[in-house]
């Protein structure tokens, strides 16, 4: 449902790009609702994703999703790159 990229930054807190299209969502009444559930999700979750710049990208059929599938999609994502992120710096 959705696209996360991820980098590093140097300012110590996380920073949320969002990135979903009209072409993806048709009805601005559908993006506000999604931009809405990923800030807050990223909100919840910002301490796990420190020091890194996320953008999020809709894909097609996001706006058709119950807010259950998408915030847990979304705690998916962060996850996993939090858990990246954790081995990169390991390295």
């Amino acid at each position: 449902m959705f696209v996360v990229l991820a980098g590093t930054n140097s300012i110590g807190a996380a920073r949320l790009g969002l990135a979903i299209t009209k072409k993806k969502t048709p009805t601005a009444v559908a993006r506000n609702r999604l931009k809405r559930i990923v800030r807050e999700s990223f909100r919840h979750h910002q301490e796990q994703l420190r020091d890194l710049d996320i953008v999020v990208m809709s894909q097609a059929g996001a706006d058709r999703r119950s807010s259950t599938e998408l915030n847990d999609a979304l705690l998916r994502h962060w996850k996993k790159i939090s858990e990246q992120c954790k081995r990169s710096s390991s390295r």
